[in-house]
C-alpha cells in the first residue's frame, strides 16, 4: 500500500466510525438547531413573511385567497426590489441549462409554452383595473424572460403564448409584447367562448394538449402560477416564476 493509499483508508475508517457514535460535522453549542430547543426563533414579521412565500410558491400551502395584513409590506418591498429580479434571473438560467440539454430539432417541432402576465410582462406597477391596465399595453418585459426568451428563439425553439387573458384582448396583448421586445411566436392562445367558466389548470391544459396534437414535444414551459404548469399535457419540465401577490386555480 503506498502512502497515498494508507491516508485513504485512514479517512474512510474515521469516517465510517465516527457515522456510527456522532455527526461528523460538530456545531458550536451556540450554533445548534433551532429544534433542539437552544435558540428560539423571533417570530417577526419578516421572518414569518418569508417563510409564507415559500410555503406559496412552492404550492405547499395550496390554495389562497389574499396576502397576509402583517406581510402586505413585505411583498411590496420584495416585488419591487432586487430580490425579485434575482428570483427570475435564477429561473430563466435554470431553463437555460435545461434546454440546452437537449437536442432540438431542425424541423421545428420542439415547443416552449410561455404564460404571459407576471411571466413575460410585469404589472407590478400597476395602479389601475386589470383591464384597463391590459388596454394600456405598456407592461414592461421581465428583463430575466425577455433574455430567456431569445436565447430560446436562437437554439430554434419554437414559442408559445398562452395567457389567460380574453380574446377581444388580443390586439391590445400582441402590441404590449411587442412594445415589450418579444417577437416571432408560433401562436397565442387567449380564452374564448368555449374557455369561460374552465379553471385556468383545465384550459390550459386543453390548449397544451392542442400543441402536442400538431406534433409539437413541449420541452419546457414557464409560468407564475402552478395552474400554468400542472393538469395533463405537461411539459417535460415545468419552470415556476415568483408570485407572492395572486393565486389562479
Amino acid at each position: 500500500m503506498n502512502p497515498t493509499q494508507y491516508v485513504v483508508a485512514l479517512l474512510t475508517l474515521s469516517l465510517t466510525t465516527t457515522s456510527f457514535s456522532q455527526s461528523i460535522i460538530q456545531l458550536p453549542t451556540r450554533h445548534r438547531h433551532p429544534l433542539t430547543g437552544n435558540r428560539r426563533i423571533r417570530a417577526d414579521d419578516s421572518l414569518y413573511c418569508a417563510s409564507w412565500r415559500f410555503s406559496i410558491e412552492t404550492n405547499n400551502a395550496g390554495a389562497w385567497s389574499s396576502i397576509p395584513a402583517r406581510c402586505q409590506d413585505y411583498v411590496t418591498d420584495y416585488v419591487t426590489g432586487d430580490r425579485y429580479l434575482s428570483d427570475s434571473d435564477v429561473v430563466a438560467g435554470d431553463s437555460l441549462a435545461f434546454i440546452k440539454t437537449v437536442n432540438v430539432s431542425t424541423e421545428g417541432k420542439d415547443a416552449w409554452v410561455f404564460d404571459i402576465d407576471e411571466t413575460l410582462l410585469s404589472e407590478i406597477f400597476n395602479s389601475n383595473t386589470y383591464n384597463e391596465w391590459v388596454d394600456l399595453a405598456e407592461a414592461p418585459a421581465l428583463p430575466a424572460s425577455l433574455r430567456f426568451y431569445k436565447e430560446l428563439q436562437e437554439l430554434g425553439v419554437t414559442i408559445f403564448l398562452l395567457t389567460g387573458r380574453d380574446e377581444f384582448q388580443r390586439n391590445d396583448t400582441v402590441k404590449n409584447l411587442v412594445y415589450a421586445g418579444y417577437s416571432n411566436w408560433e401562436r397565442l392562445f387567449l380564452r374564448g367562448p368555449s374557455d369561460e367558466g374552465k379553471l385556468a389548470t383545465v384550459y390550459k391544459s386543453e390548449k397544451r394538449m392542442q400543441i402536442e396534437d400538431e406534433g409539437y414535444t413541449i420541452q419546457g414551459s414557464s409560468g407564475d402560477q402552478w395552474s400554468d404548469l400542472q393538469g395533463f399535457a405537461v411539459a417535460k419540465r415545468s419552470f415556476k416564476l415568483p408570485n407572492p401577490m395572486y393565486y389562479i386555480a
